[in-house]
């Protein structure tokens, strides 16, 4: 059992040897998805709490709006070997991430797909990961993904949400503009819709019959970011 914080982001030493990874295969290659993913695992600390979320667990993770697949990493770095299967509506990120693992030796119990979770979403049996995706979807299609994935949960496995919440706080303000920023940038094809409120979500997969959790993940960052873990009692 790790003794890192599940509030904070990875230590110096973790961060670095996830994000070798991402470092081209050749000197002269492009080295932005090494710095951002170092930038993001030394100064965000999803992955820590998300790690926590899910150790204990064997069931097959479903990682919705996986982009290069960081969370296969971190989860394999943690000693968590379940199937994970990552899509995201971002084709070039799909084959990088798909590269990426291939390169590094993570591809066995790994599978990347190209998905636009505006259209829908695989079929599964076990955990999801929702983790800063709520936010591009409008309401109608917010209620369909989160009644379906909850009832994807085996005995056991969880509901890992992490998401800005709809409110009118310093934080939630700031995580609306970084958000169409990131959008902006490129970085993020789809221009956020709409954040939900803890309300609705309790509502909605209290309704589905889940157990919620819900505590902040912002750490030092100026995000309105909390995480969502849901079990089936």
């Amino acid at each position: 059992m790790t003794s890192r914080a599940a509030d904070a982001p990875f230590p110096p030493h973790e961060a670095r040897s996830i994000a070798r990874a991402f470092l081209p295969p050749r000197f002269y290659g492009n080295r932005y998805d090494y710095y951002y993913t170092l930038t993001k695992l030394r100064t965000d600390p999803l992955y820590p709490g998300v790690l926590e979320a899910l150790r204990g667990t064997t069931a097959p993770v479903l990682d919705l709006g996986c982009g290069l697949g960081l969370l296969l990493h971190a989860l394999r770095l943690d000693g968590q070997s379940m199937p994970w299967h990552g899509v995201d509506i971002d084709a070039d990120k799909i084959r990088r991430g798909r590269a990426i693992a291939e390169r590094t030796g993570l591809a066995a119990g790994a599978r990347f797909e190209v998905v636009d979770l505006a259209e829908g979403w695989p079929p599964h049996r076990g955990s999801v990961a929702i983790l800063d995706v709520l936010q591009y979807l409008d309401a109608e299609a917010q209620g369909r993904l989160l009644d379906d994935t909850a009832a994807m949960l085996v005995p056991g496995a969880k509901l890992v949400i992490r998401s800005g919440l709809g409110d009118d706080t310093r934080r939630g303000r700031t995580t609306r503009i970084t958000d169409r920023l990131a959008h902006l940038a490129g970085w993020m094809q789809e221009v956020p819709k709409r954040y939900p409120t803890r309300a609705e979500l309790e509502s909605r997969l209290g309704a589905a019959g889940l157990s919620l959790d819900f505590r902040p993940l912002y750490g030092n960052t100026p995000f309105n970011n909390w995480l969502i873990v849901g079990t089936r009692d």
